[in-house]
């Protein structure tokens, strides 16, 4: 340098706080995943007689539970678990590294994308039940039936996601390898092998 100046350091650049990018993606996925898991359950309610509808019901919900397991695992594993199974080309292994990996993401697509919607859905359905069951009822038999099937959703989903939670904590390696492995099977899988 002339003059015996210091040169300039580069000032490191901050994190941005939010990733507009992601956060556009994540609003389009959740609006495609809503309209598709609202129309099939709409579809399915129509054919089907009230114990179908509740079966539908118990699995919408139970679909949220999972998802929010397997967020939550993504979040507690790290990847290094991961990294000898991939090394010794195990199956889902390097899918797994990459759900660890992208552990924001896919807690992000598990636990707000899927398990809200799967929690509006089970509302709708239980809406929908609802009115079939009470056609004719009394006005104080339709507010009974109404508090308890809203009752009975919310206490499933909110007594499986708190027991989901633990699982997820608790046994994350096999979890996310378990999805590692599923991923492993789709023909697109996120680029997990990028």
């Amino acid at each position: 340098m002339e003059n015996g100046e210091k040169p300039k350091r580069k000032q490191p650049q901050k994190p941005r706080l939010i990733n507009w990018k992601w956060v556009f993606t994540i609003t389009a996925l959740s609006f495609m995943i809503s309209v598709s898991m609202s129309y099939i359950s709409n579809e399915a309610l129509a054919q089907v007689n009230n114990i179908i509808a509740f079966v539908i019901l118990l699995l919408v919900i139970a679909l949220g539970i999972l998802f929010d397991i397997i967020g939550m695992a993504a979040t507690s594993a790290t990847e290094k678990e991961f990294h000898s199974m991939a090394s010794r080309r195990v199956a889902g292994a390097r899918e797994a590294v990459w759900l660890s990996r992208n552990a924001e993401k896919v807690s992000s697509i598990c636990n707000d994308v899927v398990g809200d919607i799967a929690g509006i859905i089970s509302g709708a359905t239980g809406a929908v039940i609802v009115t079939r069951i009470t056609s004719g009822l009394s006005p104080l038999g339709v507010v009974i039936v109404s508090m308890t099937i809203t009752g009975l959703i919310a206490a499933l989903t909110i007594g499986g996601k708190a027991i989901g939670k633990g699982l997820g904590i608790r046994f994350s390696v096999q979890i996310v390898h378990t999805a590692g492995r599923v991923l492993a099977l789709l023909p697109l899988n996120l680029g997990a092998k990028k």
